[in-house]
C-alpha cells in the first residue's frame, strides 16, 4: 500500500478539524503589522486577525514559507521507506510560496520522493484539493492516481467571490487582471474568479450586494447545468452574509453548500474583511 503523506500551506483555509481529521501538514505563512508578525493558524486566525485589520492605520503584509520551512516538514514526514510526499499549494501567480516547496525539493540529500503541486487557485479552492488527496492518501491510492484526481478536480470547478473593497487586493498587488475595474461608478461590485493561470480575473459587475450574490447565483447554475457540484461557502468577517448566500444557493439550486469556511488572515490580508465567495467542485 502506497504511503502518501500530504502537504500544503496555511493559505489553503481549511478548518483545523479536518487538518487533525486528515493528518495533513501545514507550513504556515506570516502576516506582519509593521513590527509585530505573526504566524497564520498558530499566533494568528481569523477570530483575531479581522479586528486588528480594521483598526490598524496600515496594511500587514504577508510573506511566503522558506524553502527551509519545506525542507524541515519534509524531511520529518518521510522516515521510512515508500514514503512518498504530495505538496499542494496556492497559486504561483499569487503568492512565492509553491517556488519555495520546489527549491526545498531541490534540497533534499536524500531520495524522497515530493511531487509539488501549484493548483492555480487559493483559499479553500485550494484546500478543496488538498482535502480531496488526503483523503485518497488514506484510503491507499498511489500518488500517481492522487495527482490525476487533483488535477481533474482543478479542471471541473469554478470559484467566484465578491469584495467589499477592491483597496486591498490593489495595496497587495494581487488584482491583477481585475485592475481594469477601478474607476468604477459607486456601488458597483466586482465578480471576480482566480482563472486558470491562477491570477485574479474579473468575471461580471453588478450594482450592489444583492444584485451581486444574485449574479453569483445565475454564473453558477450555468456552470452546473447536468452535472453534480459540491459547493462550499467562504466569508471574510462576515457570516450574516455568508448565510443570505448559502440560503439563496439552496432556494435557488437547491443544493446544500457543504460547509462554511473563514477566509484566514493570509488571503484576508489581500482580499479584506467583507469578501464572500463560493467555491464549486465536481462531485
Amino acid at each position: 500500500m502506497a504511503n502518501i503523506k500530504i502537504v500544503t500551506d496555511s493559505s489553503a483555509d481549511i478548518p483545523k478539524a479536518l487538518l487533525d481529521e486528515l493528518g495533513i501538514t501545514v507550513v504556515p505563512l506570516k502576516v506582519h503589522f509593521g513590527e509585530e508578525t505573526y504566524v497564520e493558524g498558530v499566533d494568528i486566525t481569523a477570530e483575531t486577525f479581522y479586528p486588528k485589520l480594521v483598526s490598524s492605520d496600515r496594511l500587514p503584509t504577508t510573506s511566503q514559507p522558506s524553502p527551509a520551512d519545506f525542507l524541515e516538514a519534509y524531511k520529518k514526514l518521510a522516515t521510512e521507506p515508500g514514503d512518498e510526499i504530495i505538496s499542494l499549494h496556492i497559486s504561483s501567480a499569487l503568492s512565492g510560496t509553491y517556488q519555495s516547496a520546489v527549491l526545498a525539493k531541490q534540497l533534499l540529500e536524500e531520495q524522497i520522493p515530493v511531487h509539488i503541486v501549484d493548483t492555480r487557485y487559493a483559499s479553500f479552492g485550494h484546500g478543496v484539493m488538498v482535502v480531496t488527496a488526503a483523503r485518497m492518501a488514506r484510503e491507499g491510492k498511489s500518488a500517481e492516481e492522487i495527482l490525476e484526481a487533483v488535477a481533474k478536480k482543478r479542471e471541473g470547478s469554478q470559484i467566484y467571490f465578491i469584495v467589499d473593497t477592491l483597496q486591498y487586493l490593489y495595496k497587495g498587488g494581487r488584482i491583477g487582471k481585475a485592475s481594469a475595474l477601478f474607476g468604477s461608478l459607486l456601488n458597483i461590485k466586482p465578480i471576480l474568479t482566480v482563472d486558470e493561470a491562477g491570477e485574479v480575473a474579473p468575471v461580471d459587475k453588478v450594482r450592489g450586494q444583492k444584485n451581486a450574490l444574485s449574479r453569483m447565483i445565475e454564473l453558477l447554475e450555468k456552470d452546473m447545468a447536468g452535472r453534480n457540484m459540491e459547493l462550499y461557502v467562504g466569508h471574510a468577517a462576515a457570516p450574516e452574509m455568508a448565510q443570505q448566500l448559502k440560503d439563496l444557493i439552496v432556494s435557488r439550486l437547491n443544493v446544500e453548500p457543504k460547509m462554511f469556511i473563514d477566509v484566514g488572515p493570509i488571503i484576508g490580508t489581500h482580499a479584506g474583511p467583507g469578501t464572500l465567495a463560493v467555491f464549486a467542485f465536481p462531485e
